[in-house]
C-alpha cells in the first residue's frame, strides 16, 4: 500500500465514476454510523462497490465493532477494505481476521487533545491485527471521529507513522490548498479527504476532487 488517494462519503455512481476518472484510487462509504447521516443505502453501495475494478477498490468505513457484523458487512458489500472508527477491543479485531484473513483492516487513531501517548500504544497493542492505520481528528461539538473537516497537529501523525509498522492514512481536515504540504510533512502512505473536496450543495466537486489529486500525486512524487 503506497501513495493511495481515497475520496470518502460517495452520494451515487455518477459521483463514484467522477472520482474514479479524476484518478482517485479507494472509495470510502460511512455505513452503520453513530454521529452522522449515511450517504446512501447499502444496497446502492454495494452496487457501486461490486461495479469497481481493480486497482481501484470501495472500503466500508463503519463504527461497527463486533467482528461477525463486520465480515457479515463487508461480505453483503462486496469489499475487502474495512476501515474501523470505533472503539474495538483487540480480541474482535483478531476474530475478524480468523473470519476472512483476506479482508484488508484500517483502524482509527483519532487525534484529541494531548492523546499521543495514547495512540501510540494503541499502534503497539493494534498492530498485529491490523493491516494499516488512518489519523483523523476528533470534533468535541459533535462527537464524531471522521468527516468533521478539521485538521489535527500533524506532528502527532508524523510520530505515528515513524513508529508504526503498518502504513498510516493522513485524514482529517485535508483539501487541495493543504494535502501537498501534509503529505511533506507527515510522509503517510496514503491519504483520505471527505468534506474538502465537497461543494456547497454536499457533492464531490470535478474541480476541488481534480486539484486534490493533481496536488497529492505531487507530493508523493517528490517524496519518493
Amino acid at each position: 500500500m503506497k501513495h493511495i488517494i481515497q475520496i470518502a462519503g460517495i452520494i451515487d455512481q455518477p459521483e463514484a465514476e467522477m472520482l474514479i476518472t479524476c484518478g482517485v484510487d479507494w472509495l470510502g462509504f460511512p455505513l452503520r454510523l453513530t454521529v452522522h447521516q449515511e450517504d446512501l443505502p447499502e444496497a446502492e453501495a454495494a452496487r457501486i462497490i461490486k461495479s469497481l475494478r481493480p486497482p481501484h477498490a470501495g472500503a466500508l468505513i463503519t463504527y461497527l465493532n463486533q467482528a461477525d457484523e463486520i465480515v457479515t458487512l463487508c461480505h453483503s458489500l462486496g469489499t475487502q477494505k474495512v476501515q474501523l472508527h470505533g472503539d474495538i477491543a483487540p480480541a474482535q479485531l483478531r476474530v475478524v481476521k480468523a473470519l476472512d484473513p483476506s479482508l484488508f483492516v484500517i483502524k482509527s487513531l483519532i487525534v484529541r487533545n494531548n492523546n499521543q501517548r495514547e495512540l501510540e500504544a494503541e499502534v503497539h497493542s493494534l498492530s498485529p491485527y491490523v493491516d494499516a492505520f488512518i489519523t483523523d481528528t476528533y470534533d468535541p461539538e459533535t462527537g464524531a471521529y471522521g468527516a468533521t473537516g478539521k485538521t489535527h497537529d500533524w506532528r502527532v501523525s508524523r510520530r505515528l507513522v515513524q513508529l508504526s509498522p503498518r502504513p498510516v492514512i493522513l485524514a482529517g481536515g485535508l483539501r487541495p490548498e493543504n494535502v501537498a504540504r501534509a503529505i511533506r510533512e507527515v510522509q503517510p502512505a496514503a491519504v483520505d479527504a471527505h468534506t474538502g473536496v465537497e461543494g456547497a450543495n454536499g457533492r464531490k466537486d470535478l474541480q476541488l476532487v481534480r486539484a486534490f489529486v493533481e496536488q497529492a500525486r505531487a507530493a508523493f512524487a517528490d517524496a519518493i
